[in-house]
């Protein structure tokens, strides 16, 4: 079964204090969308796979590992497994990032829960 999903339209969940999201995956991949806003409290961190982060609206300064990149709509960077990173928004408008994970991450699948009839697993 094919769906169509309008971001804007899924409940999102909230993260903490200025970061809130949602999600949509396929057979073997998960995006989640992360509506960032200005001035948020960082916090960097790392995992055991790896991101790849996509901005999508608004500025941002994306740091990975001793390296920051100042992301822009249609900017992409990789984050390889266990590096430490962050995203800080530039500016006041609010930032929209989209990571994607492949395989699907566990801890993400009740952002999809929405899609479970499409999925075996």
């Amino acid at each position: 079964m094919t769906q169509m999903i309008d971001w804007n339209t899924l409940p999102r969940e909230f993260v903490r204090e200025g970061i809130e999201r949602c999600g949509f995956r396929g057979e073997n991949v998960i995006m989640v969308m992360n509506w960032v806003q200005p001035r948020i409290q960082v916090r960097p961190h790392k995992h055991d796979f790896e991101q790849i982060a996509i901005c999508v609206q608004g500025r941002m300064n994306y740091h990975v590992g001793d390296e920051v990149f100042e992301m822009t709509p249609g900017c992409i960077v990789r984050v390889p497994a266990h590096t430490m990173h962050y995203v800080e928004p530039i500016g006041d408008e609010v930032a929209l990032n989209l990571d994607v994970f492949s395989p699907i991450r566990d801890d993400y699948r009740h952002l999809v829960e929405y899609q479970a009839a499409e999925f075996k697993d």
